[in-house]
């Protein structure tokens, strides 16, 4: 058999970059969907046929911009989350987006600032991949405590006047938060908690 060395960084450094991909989730219960916020949407075509569910599963149902190519769309969580995963579908051919940018944590962008701020991150659409809604892994370290993101959509495949699409779906996890009701008993020297940052702790004075 052949055996394979440790990693001398720890069990950590040696987990798989596809951990946090097998640990995402759909994160459509966490947005807010009250205050989402879409600029330059055709009113006869808004951002919830992308976004909600059974709205979005539907290829009739779309967005599409009004005065020009170009959207921007706020959505902020009800939590902090962490994105992985981007997923963007349309089947209006040339009108699908090309160019989307990324911003997180940045409310109440127009779009003269986001033509000025450097994005978290841009993607470049193939026809193929919105066509498919092929899933896009994000740049994970730079979305993980997240609590809204804005998405520029800069340009459609082929210059169209408008741009459309049918679907929206973020991929991501949930930040873990410190429940305080779990603190509520320290004073109880029995009691989990305690004993745990008694072992944790570099002093360890034992509980009575």
């Amino acid at each position: 058999p052949v055996s394979v060395a440790a990693d001398p960084r720890g069990p950590q450094a040696s987990r798989p970059a596809t951990m946090a991909a097998k640990e995402q989730k759909d994160l459509l219960e966490q947005i807010d969907f009250n205050h989402v916020e879409c600029l330059n949407e055709n009113p006869d075509h808004q951002w919830f046929n992308t976004l909600k569910q059974g709205y979005r599963e539907d290829d009739g149902l779309y967005v599409e911009s009004d005065a020009d190519e170009q959207l921007l769309l706020y959505i902020p969580f009800t939590q902090v989350v962490k994105l992985h995963t981007l997923v963007f579908k349309s089947t209006s051919g040339s009108k699908a987006p090309k160019i989307v940018k990324l911003f997180s944590n940045r409310p109440s962008l127009g779009f003269s600032d986001v033509t000025d701020l450097a994005p978290q991150q841009e993607i470049v659409f193939t026809p193929e991949q919105i066509a498919k809604g092929e899933p896009v892994q994000l740049k994970f370290v730079k979305f993980q405590n997240v609590r809204s993101i804005t998405m520029f959509i800069e340009s459609n495949q082929d210059d169209e006047d408008t741009t459309s699409f049918s679907k929206i779906q973020l991929l991501g996890s949930l930040v873990e938060t410190t429940n305080m009701s779990e603190l509520k008993k320290l004073d109880d020297p029995k009691d989990p908690v305690t004993l745990l940052l008694w072992f944790s702790s570099e002093d360890r004075v034992p509980p009575r």
